[in-house]
């Protein structure tokens, strides 16, 4: 992956972050978070 699309696959996430957050607050955020960070401990327990 070359530096700009790095760039703008990190832009466009964050857009939509910011974009989900003003629409529908952060009670989303907070859920994809704890499922994300359970996501990372399954694969870690794969590696």
């Amino acid at each position: 992956m070359t530096t700009p699309i790095a760039i703008v696959l990190a832009t466009v996430v964050i857009v939509a972050l910011g974009v989900d957050t003003m629409m529908y607050g952060n009670q989303h955020l907070i859920f994809l978070m704890k499922k994300f960070v359970d996501l990372i401990e399954w694969v870690a327990f794969w590696r």
